[in-house]
């Protein structure tokens, strides 16, 4: 499989077209996975700070469990596909570790440092414009750094391309 991956990666032959068509490709699969564990993060993010701002939880136990729930969203849109299709749990939480853990750790942490440094923005009620816009540049940055690392993986036959072999198209 890495001699196939190798070869339409780099082209022995096909000329530039096919390498840039490759990377094109490439970088679509890459975009799309790191939207996957975006959204996941997101979802997570979003309702740990809702609760913990709304249980009035000072910001490291409010950042503490908006990090738990990004990693268990952001795992669990990667697992319930699969779960639908019929794959054992364990083979799945496996194939979800490898696939996501790097992007959402990269994620979590430059989205939670860019909340902490952004004047106010923990500090703003859930009703302020100031909190969620900060929320979304925060998000928006840490997809872009986890972008890379997604197109690395997936180059390698790492991350999300682990989980694209077991789709059912």
């Amino acid at each position: 499989m890495q001699q196939h991956r190798h070869a339409h990666y780099h082209s022995h032959g096909g000329g530039s077209a096919t390498v840039s068509a490759a990377a094109t490709s490439l970088n679509r699969l890459a975009f799309s996975a790191t939207v996957h564990c975006l959204t996941g993060c997101a979802i997570g993010e979003a309702l740990g700070m809702v609760i913990g701002t709304a249980l009035g939880w000072g910001n490291m136990e409010t950042i503490l469990l908006a990090v738990l729930l990004a990693f268990i969203f952001g795992y669990g849109l990667t697992m319930f596909p699969l779960l639908r299709a019929g794959m054992p749990f364990a083979a799945v939480l496996k194939l979800a570790l490898a696939s996501d853990t790097a992007s959402i750790a990269i994620m979590e942490l430059v989205d939670n440092a860019m909340m902490l440094v952004i004047p106010g923005a923990m500090d703003a009620g859930l009703s302020s414009p100031h909190f969620w816009i900060s929320l979304a540049v925060s998000l928006v940055i840490a997809g872009a750094a986890a972008f890379p690392v997604n197109r690395w993986l997936i180059a390698r036959g790492r991350g999300h391309a682990v989980i694209h072999a077991h789709h059912k198209h």
